[in-house]
């Protein structure tokens, strides 16, 4: 066809499927012929013996009954369904003439008698056709109403009646008059004349029956079943007709009819399985097999109606031929007829009812759907298999804006948009394709031509109809456009409407796939604000909306059209660079961190914002798509760039380099180390004793935690608490808040403890515990933890120092200042530590309680070689003394360095010139001994381990790593 309809219509051919159960099928089937045709090519000559005729014709009969038997029962055993019950019956009834043929071969072929009659053959023959008769009742489709009863039990009458006629005419009758002759013996055989016939009569009726009223399901099974009935049911009757009853033998051709009718009984349910492919296949062939006849039978479907009037014309030959032979007619003849024709009339009258009734709610279903087709808001439209459109509701006029008579006669495909007719031609052609039972509709979704020519959204459910389409159209056009905007809302930011998270990764994975993955110049950049919180803190969060709104149009400004930015959350943005296939990676990279860095300038520029200025920077990582990363990968792998880049000093572009996830990998093993050290007790605590500079005195120890490594080294708090202060997520410089107060609850009340038992051993030496400012404050501390601390060990509020380090601006001095004050009334010291260095030195001076004054190392380190040092050193050191307050020196390792602090004033000192950190039992020893040798005059080594026998080191710096002590 060369009309779009036509093409939009064309049935494309099935495929595939099937092919392995057609084939045993085939095979089954061919094997059922050969054998049947064998025998009967063997009864047809004799069977070259009578002796082998007599078995065939016998035992042969009995093996195929058995063999159906067996087959039936096992089906029957196999199935759960209301169809057991009939195939349970076909069992017996098959079994019934199995034991009937036995019975004859036992008197023919072991006994070599003639067959009395009558004998438990002939019961066993009359015992087949009851239940079969009642198997295929059980088969037949069950009436619903109490007229459908009637007409069931008219029809069997019908059927019946004709044959019970045409049958008393031929031969039936003869039977009867012997039977009244009186000669002897002669009323049971004429009463197994008559039984054989009148059971046939009645399977054959039930057969004609089922026929027409069998069920729908297993179809298959029903009608093979059926076919092998009547075969037998044939072979009966010419087995009671006076030409072949008088000179039958076993073995003879006849015989051929009954074995081929046990054969395809055997048949029957494994054929039908063959085609259930059982529950929850998802697929039945049976139903695709029904679907996929055609929909109009004529002739068939006329036979049901053509039953009764058969009937009547089989009775009228019945009468014709008695009236034609010249013989009187019988009065069976008459009353059987007579009921036929009493039974026909019966069933038309109910017919005409019937029909008459169906007229009617034809006749007000018509209306009814008239009436909802025409009132009803949705399009529905008929195509012809040409694509014409035959049929279009009035709904049309509202929803397309077009009369229903003008698109009747209109090509289908001329009304949906080009861009969407390949796709609604496709789906038009695999749905007519496909079996009706298994996809009885389908939805297609296209745009339309309106009236005014706008094109609209249309979603329509599709049936068959008549081998054309029912389209049920409805205007859809606001939800697809509620559908864009939402889809745009779930992939760009609300604030910027730049592309968030979920798009940007989704633009990386489809650049780092298809045409694209080849090309490994691809660069993704992190951006991220430096100082973005402060303009948040100082004007305001609208403010600081506002910025980022600028940040992103000047980012989407500068990025090419090809190219992706994103806001990924915060003030952190993102951009895909796209690869221009440049093979030389220096020369791409310098292309590329030359966009960063005009990215970062443009982000650095002056932003005016509510009637003020104001400036943020940029930290921007930068990082190539290498082969074979990943996008999740490549995105982080820019995420570490630019933490580097901040680390580095902020307001620059880095680009990455491996080592840099090395170092992540690092960090995160040494982090996931230090959560389990905290819960196993790998941590220690060391003491470094305070000594006074004028007498040597040990006047306080500093508590100090060491982290026992698996290599038996135990690491300063300067390295661990780098480990502590690395967070979850990876980035450094965050710090682990839960880690590190549960590292300061345990140093704190490790030192507290150990202190307590050297004051009850004797040893009243102070123990000072490093702490910050913001663990101070933290609210999971309460003022009265460090009281009931104290009280809880027996150690006197006295002998605890708390050395404060304040390093962070932000921290609020009025609640400082409040709890140290709660702290020194409870008569805990207060040290600040780290004076001389720091943003809050002179600010925590004047404003905080303190006690004493503990000098940065940093100050202490060159107060010997430099001579500002010396000053600044000097200078602090007055303010203690003006203020009475004592210092301590930290990092005090050499004697050089006791020397000048002596005479600045200093009063005491805590480095390597006097001991390292000391474990409990070096301790004390220590304080047993009590005092350590000051320097006076040229330098001495000082004693490094405690004991009086240790050796004399020199040591720079008092965080190297200790050794751990032996046990």
């Amino acid at each position: 066809m060369s009309t779009p309809g036509a093409a939009l219509l064309t049935r494309r051919p099935l495929t595939g499927g099937g092919g392995g159960s057609s084939g045993k099928a085939l095979a089954m089937q061919l094997l059922l012929a050969v054998v049947s045709s064998g025998y009967a090519v063997g009864a047809a000559l004799g069977w070259g013996s009578e002796e082998l005729a007599e078995i065939m014709g016998d035992f042969g009969l009995s093996a195929a009954g058995l063999l159906a038997a067996v087959s039936c029962f096992t089906y029957a055993r196999a199935i759960d369904s209301r169809e057991r019950p009939a195939w349970l019956l076909f069992a017996f009834s098959s079994l019934m003439g199995c034991c009937g043929n036995a019975v004859w071969g036992w008197y023919e072929v072991v006994l070599g008698e003639a067959v009395p009659k009558p004998s438990l053959a002939d019961f066993a023959f009359l015992c087949f056709a009851p239940p079969a008769i009642v198997g295929l009742l059980v088969l037949a489709k069950r009436p619903v109403t109490r007229a459908g009863w009637v007409c069931l039990g008219l029809d069997s009458w019908l059927i019946g009646g004709s044959l019970l006629t045409l049958s008393w005419s031929l031969a039936l009758a003869h039977a009867a008059r012997t039977a009244q002759s009186g000669a002897p013996g002669s009323v049971p055989r004429a009463a197994l004349s008559l039984a054989y016939p009148l059971l046939d009569i009645a399977l054959v009726s039930m057969v004609l029956v089922l026929h027409f009223r069998r069920s729908e399901t297993n179809r298959s099974a029903v009608n093979t079943a059926i076919a092998a009935l009547a075969l037998t049911v044939l072979s009966d009757a010419l087995f009671t007709s006076p030409l072949l009853s008088a000179e039958y033998q076993s073995g003879q051709l006849l015989d051929a009819g009954w074995f081929a009718g046990s054969l395809l009984l055997a048949y029957a349910p494994w054929g039908a399985r063959r085609m259930h492919p059982g529950p929850g296949s998802g697929h039945d062939p049976v139903a695709h097999a029904r679907v996929e006849r055609p929909h109009s039978r004529p002739i068939t479907g006329s036979l049901p109606a053509l039953t009764p009037y058969l009937a009547a014309a089989v009775c009228t030959l019945g009468i014709l031929y008695n009236v034609v032979d010249g013989r009187k007619v019988d009065r069976v003849v008459v009353f059987t007829g007579c009921t036929v024709v009493l039974a026909l009339v019966i069933r038309q009258g109910i017919m005409l009812l019937d029909n008459i009734a169906l007229t009617q709610e034809l006749a007000q279903k018509e209306n009814h759907f008239r009436s909802l087709v025409q009132g009803s808001s949705d399009v529905i439209m008929i195509a012809a298999p040409t694509g014409t459109l035959r049929y279009v509701s009035p709904a049309a006029a509202g929803v397309y804006g077009r009369e229903a008579e003008e698109l009747v006669g209109t090509e289908l495909a001329t009304l949906i948009h080009p861009e969407d007719l390949g796709r609604v031609v496709h789906e038009v052609r695999r749905f007519l394709a496909a079996p009706p039972a298994e996809e009885p509709t389908t939805r297609i979704e296209c745009r339309f031509r309106s009236g005014d020519g706008e094109w609209l959204n249309v979603e329509s459910t599709v049936n068959r109809h008549q081998g054309g389409l029912i389209l049920n159209s409805r205007d859809v056009t606001e939800r697809v456009r509620l559908q864009a905007q939402l889809q745009h809302s779930a992939e760009h930011d609300p604030l910027t409407d730049l592309p968030n998270r979920a798009l940007f990764t989704r633009r990386v994975r489809q650049a780092l796939s298809g045409r694209r993955a080849g090309d490994h110049s691809t660069a993704v950049l992190f951006i991220d604000l430096d100082g973005f919180k402060a303009v948040n803190d100082t004007i305001g969060h609208q403010a600081g909306d506002e910025l980022l709104i600028e940040a992103a149009r000047r980012l989407q400004d500068s990025v090419r059209a090809g190219d992706t930015a994103a806001r990924l959350g915060g003030d952190e943005f993102a951009a895909l660079i796209l690869g221009d296939g440049n093979r030389d990676r220096s020369a791409r990279e310098y292309q590329v961190h030359e966009i960063a860095d005009r990215l970062r300038t443009t982000l650095a520029q002056p932003y005016r914002i509510a009637g003020s200025e104001v400036r943020v920077a940029a930290s921007i990582g930068v990082a190539f798509a290498d082969p074979g990363i990943t996008p999740s990968d490549l995105m982080r792998n820019a995420d570490l760039a630019m933490y580097r880049a901040k680390a580095a000093g902020k307001d620059r572009v880095e680009m990455y380099a491996p080592q840099m996830q090395a170092e992540v990998v690092r960090k995160a093993e040494l982090a996931g180390r230090l959560r389990t050290a905290l819960h196993d007790g790998e941590f220690a605590l060391l003491h470094q004793p305070v000594v006074s500079l004028a007498s040597g005195e040990i006047s306080a120890v500093v508590a100090q935690a060491r982290w026992r490594s698996a290599q038996g080294i135990l690491f300063t708090p300067a390295e661990f608490l780098r480990v502590a202060e690395y967070s979850e997520g990876g980035h450094p410089a965050v710090p682990d808040a839960s880690r590190t107060a549960e590292l300061g609850r345990w140093l704190l009340e490790e030192a507290v403890g150990q202190a307590a038992e050297r004051h009850r051993a004797g040893h009243d030496v102070p123990v000072a515990v490093r702490m910050t400012a913001q663990r101070l404050l933290d609210r999971s501390m309460p003022l009265g933890s460090v009281e009931a601390l104290l009280t809880r060990n027996g150690l006197p509020s006295g002998a605890l120092v708390l050395e404060l380090a304040v390093s962070d601006p932000r921290v609020p001095f009025d609640d400082l200042e409040r709890r140290l004050a709660a702290l020194r009334r409870l008569g805990v010291l207060i040290a600040l530590d780290g004076f001389g260095s720091g943003y809050a030195a002179i600010s925590a001076l004047r404003r905080l309680p303190v006690d004493m004054l503990k000098l940065d190392r940093g100050l202490v380190e060159g107060v010997v070689e430099s001579p500002r040092l010396h000053k600044i050193t000097a200078g602090l050191l007055r303010i203690a003394n003006d203020l009475g307050m004592q210092s301590v020196a930290e990092g005090v390792d050499l004697p050089e360095q006791v020397m000048a602090l002596r005479a600045m004033g200093c009063s005491h000192g805590q480095g390597m010139a006097f001991s390292g950190p000391l474990d409990e039992y070096r301790l004390r020893r220590a304080l047993v001994r009590g005092t350590f040798p000051v320097p006076g005059g040229a330098a001495q080594p000082a004693l490094a381990g405690g004991s009086p026998g240790g050796s004399m080191v020199i040591h720079r710096g008092s965080h190297n790593e200790t050794p751990v002590p032996p046990a």
